[in-house]
């Protein structure tokens, strides 16, 4: 099997982190060009990846590559995107896909009529801590989940100038740049939403245009609960990034801080003494550190080959921004948001936020 020859458009700090998991994938990948608006760092990328090529000019890669990894300023995935595919070439756009709903829909109108990949980086999804907790909540192991919570802090301060200062070139605030990740994983864990609430604010992150703290809740066909708190401001950190997962029989917990899967279990019955201690045992420990992207990268590349549709392509992927456009708008009315018809599994070419 032919290596995938990828470019990749981007060369910041983002593409730093996927570079980590390059060498991972040296038998079935080659890196074959690098381009960013600064050369310098192009050069340097391409020197760290191994790439003949570094350009200035995404267009000047095109006929050097199998596929594009785009990792550029949000306001820019649309025109980069759309260009690539006119070049038949196979896309892997850094989350979000888009900033506007109809941006997304012609992207994935256009990866249809090329008949090429459309992939969103969401690579979460496929770290293996991340799969056993979705194998065992799906098993039932630990019963019905009933509230499943991801916590998010970390502290991000952009310099000024930097172009996510700006909530247009964003797409709005932490919420949907950040809190896209976990809006994805709450819909595949949970399933299909009903209802849901977000309220945000840019106290303790004056630098942020709209909110960088997020509190998130939604509701899901089946009863369960589903949220997430997210925070750009965060001066320092017990939770750091971590999932809750309440079920009837147990909690399950994923702790990064020690890359380890815990199942809490057997807990005491509460008489008002707070005495709620509980057994723990750890069920998986991750071997690895880091953002773990060469997962995602590798079912890009078996999708490529196979033709078989990601599990984070474009219409998965607008569905859970529609979600965030929903909550968005229903909390500029004071309101509560309306998140029927948006779960993954759902018919996604006639819906509208709108």
């Amino acid at each position: 099997m032919s290596k995938i020859r990828l470019g990749i458009i981007g060369c910041g700090g983002m593409a730093g982190t996927h570079s980590g998991g390059f060498h991972y994938l040296l038998d079935r990948l080659e890196i074959t060009a690098t381009c960013d608006i600064e050369l310098e760092r192009a050069q340097k990328a391409a020197e760290l990846t191994g790439a003949k090529l570094a350009v200035a000019d995404y267009h000047d890669l095109l006929d050097h590559v199998d596929a594009v990894l785009v990792v550029l300023p949000h306001d820019l995935h649309f025109e980069v995107g759309m260009a690539c595919l006119e070049a038949g070439k196979h896309v892997l756009m850094e989350k979000p896909m888009c900033n506007t709903e109809e941006e997304c829909l012609k992207l994935i109108g256009k990866a249809e009529e090329v008949g090429k990949v459309l992939m969103t980086a969401y690579p979460v999804r496929f770290w293996p801590i991340v799969l056993k907790l979705k194998e065992l909540i799906d098993s039932k192991a630990y019963g019905e989940c009933f509230q499943l919570s991801v916590w998010t802090e970390q502290y991000t301060r952009y310099y000024d100038g930097h172009w996510a200062l700006s909530a247009d070139r964003l797409g709005g605030g932490q919420f949907f740049s950040h809190g896209c990740h976990y809006v994805d994983l709450l819909l595949w864990f949970l399933g299909r939403p009903v209802r849901g609430t977000h309220m945000g604010t840019n106290f303790g992150t004056p630098w942020m245009e709209k909110e960088g703290t997020s509190n998130v809740t939604l509701e899901f066909e089946n009863g369960a609960l589903g949220y997430h708190f997210g925070t750009w401001g965060a001066r320092g950190t017990r939770l750091g990034w971590s999932v809750h997962a309440h079920c009837t029989e147990g909690m399950l917990e994923i702790n990064r801080g020690d890359n380890k899967l815990y199942a809490h279990t057997h807990i005491k019955e509460e008489k008002a003494n707070l005495d709620s201690g509980s057994r723990t045992q750890v069920l998986y420990e991750a071997d690895e550190s880091g953002k773990f992207t060469h997962h995602e990268l590798e079912h890009f590349i078996d999708c490529i080959h196979s033709g078989a549709t990601p599990i984070t392509d474009g219409p998965t992927s607008l569905q859970g921004l529609r979600v965030i456009w929903k909550l968005y708008e229903a909390e500029r009315n004071n309101t509560v948001a309306d998140l029927r018809g948006l779960g993954l599994d759902q018919p996604w070419e006639t819906v509208s936020r709108t």
